[in-house]
């Protein structure tokens, strides 16, 4: 383990020295690591590539809390109300629509998989993740209201669609006969936390921010204050029998309300332990799930992953921005990102942990799967489709003048991409009463 840990570092610490000059290329951070975890696995069998089950899905676990904490926290108010029908539409009409057919197409195309395992599958590969179209979402030729509406998309549908995946798991469990009829005590657990993670949320901005103006913390501890606070608000509610990841995202939520949006220099360091822990998540998708996933491959498996990154995702997003005056070539491109990844990934462990052998056998293919795909499709059309698509606005006169880059917070991994174009400034602490 010494070895491969250290291997590990030395990948980190080189990213760390050419993440620009690759991204260049459009190789973004997740399908490099999951390029060389594939690499480690096949190349160097002999070493340790295979970590206990647990140590995985802890570290995904805490990473989806930082990302639902941190996505929902640095919402503003402000810069979401000229835009906020568009942003209700895709979540509260497109995300379910998506849910449904995503189910509807399990059941009529996976054999074998019951009704609460598609509602899984459904569920797991409707979030979206941002990361994997980095350079695209910090491409300043494409217009910023378009970069914001999938930004802020990204950001709060895995927090929506973690209940139906929490429900649907025990549903399924109960089915498969690998567990007690859940199903309520899952709704209890939602319930409490919802409730736990609002009043968390809110006592926690309330003090950190009183305590800021008053002089009594220290600035420089404000950021792993937060980082604290996210975590305690996921740990605490599993303690009090509460759903740890709605808490969480319940509670950057009411911390973000807290402080009015609150202030990028405050997560800084929350989004960057998160962007770390990522990175190991997405090298361990490659070098562990990956392959234990390959010998139960279907040509069923392809077919779905193939029909969700397309017709499952891009038909509720036109359907649901019906009527919003928004041309077919945005329409169609805000449908095509619609990129799969981390939370996918985290349901997956999930599931592995939670069903019977035979039904994981079903569902996690078609989630890893789905990811590859959207690794490989996302993460290589991000800079072309940009490109075209931002001088197609321009020419058709939608560029409309927006936020600058600073106000369209680029999500999780875009690094150094954002930095290029002047979107990563607005990470960099600002200090209040400091010039």
């Amino acid at each position: 383990m010494d070895g491969t840990l250290s291997l590990v570092l030395l990948l980190l610490f080189l990213w760390g020295l050419f993440s620009q000059r690759v991204e260049r290329v459009e190789l973004t951070a997740p399908a490099a690591f999951v390029l060389v975890g594939l690499v480690l696995a096949t190349c160097l069998g002999s070493m340790d590539l295979d970590p206990p089950q647990g140590t995985v899905k802890g570290l995904a676990e805490i990473c989806l809390t930082w990302i639902l904490f941190t996505d929902a926290a640095r919402l503003s108010f402000r810069v979401l109300r000229p835009d906020l029908g568009l942003y209700l539409r895709l979540l509260l009409i497109g995300l379910p629509m998506c849910i449904g057919l995503g189910a509807l197409l399990a059941l009529g195309l996976l054999p074998g998989v019951g009704a609460w395992a598609a509602v899984f599958v459904g569920a797991a590969l409707a979030p979206t993740d941002a990361a994997l179209g980095a350079s695209m979402m910090s491409n300043p030729v494409v217009p910023e209201r378009i970069r914001r509406l999938i930004n802020v998309e990204s950001g709060l549908n895995d927090g929506i669609a973690t209940p139906v995946v929490a429900v649907a798991l025990a549903g399924a469990a109960v089915t498969a006969g690998s567990g007690p009829d859940a199903t309520g005590e899952e709704v209890m657990e939602l319930a409490i936390g919802l409730a736990y993670g609002a009043a968390l949320g809110l006592a926690g901005g309330w003090l950190l921010r009183s305590a800021l103006r008053k002089g009594w913390a220290a600035e420089e501890f404000a950021g792993p204050a937060v980082l604290a606070l996210a975590l305690l608000s996921y740990l605490s509610a599993i303690a009090i029998g509460g759903n740890g990841f709605v808490a969480a995202f319940v509670a950057g939520l009411a911390f973000g309300t807290a402080h009015g949006g609150t202030p990028p220099w405050q997560l800084q360091f929350t989004e960057q332990s998160a962007s770390v822990l990522s990175l190991l998540v997405w090298l361990l998708f490659g070098a562990v799930l990956v392959p234990a996933a390959f010998p139960h491959m279907t040509w069923q498996a392809v077919l779905y992953a193939v029909l969700s990154l397309t017709a499952v995702r891009m038909v509720p997003v036109a359907l649901s921005l019906l009527g919003t005056g928004m041309d077919r070539a945005t329409v169609g491109f805000v449908g095509w990102f619609g990129p799969r990844g981390l939370a996918t990934i985290i349901f997956g462990l999930l599931a592995v942990e939670d069903l019977a052998p035979a039904v994981t056998q079903q569902v996690v293919p078609v989630l890893v799967c789905t990811v590859l795909l959207s690794v490989l499709a996302h993460g290589l059309s991000a800079g072309p489709l940009a490109r075209l698509y931002g001088a197609a606005a321009a020419s058709g006169g939608t560029h409309r003048p927006g936020p600058s880059p600073q106000d369209v917070p680029v999500r999780r991994l875009a690094g150094s991409a954002s930095d290029r174009n002047g979107a990563g400034r607005a990470r960099r602490p600002r200090r209040p009463g400091r010039r």
